[in-house]
């Protein structure tokens, strides 16, 4: 009767974290990159840019999860290197985009209720 309630993404495994923490910071930049590769200026779902990065991976940190990758876009958008929209613990219904050219200050909230909120 409730299967179709959205739920926030699951969390890490203990398994899965430790496999996270082993990762050097070279890795940690790989990955980010990868993820910068598949985001482009108009919004884009998270979970799309997520399943393309790991993908575009392959071969690569094969344990890792979906929900670690999602992890890392959360630390770009607080970095200020993307910018956000919807609430980024559902990355199924949450979306992101390069920042806005023109100097605009990117939306740094991982929970928005607005795009282009302030745009004038």
């Amino acid at each position: 009767m409730y299967d179709d309630i959205e739920r926030p993404d699951r969390p890490m495994t203990a398994a899965q974290k430790a496999l996270a923490e082993r990762l050097s910071t070279d890795d940690l930049s790989a990955i980010d990159e990868a993820l910068m590769s598949n985001v482009i200026s108009q919004w884009r779902k998270v979970a799309r840019v997520v399943a393309t990065t790991m993908n575009d991976l392959s071969g690569q940190h094969l344990d890792l999860p979906d929900v670690f990758f999602s992890q890392r876009i959360k630390h770009l958008v607080r970095a200020g290197r993307l910018e956000s929209f919807g609430n980024l613990h559902y990355m199924r219904y949450s979306e992101i985009r390069l920042l806005a050219l023109g100097g605009k200050k990117p939306n740094n909230s991982l929970n928005t209720d607005a795009r282009d909120a302030g745009a004038g």
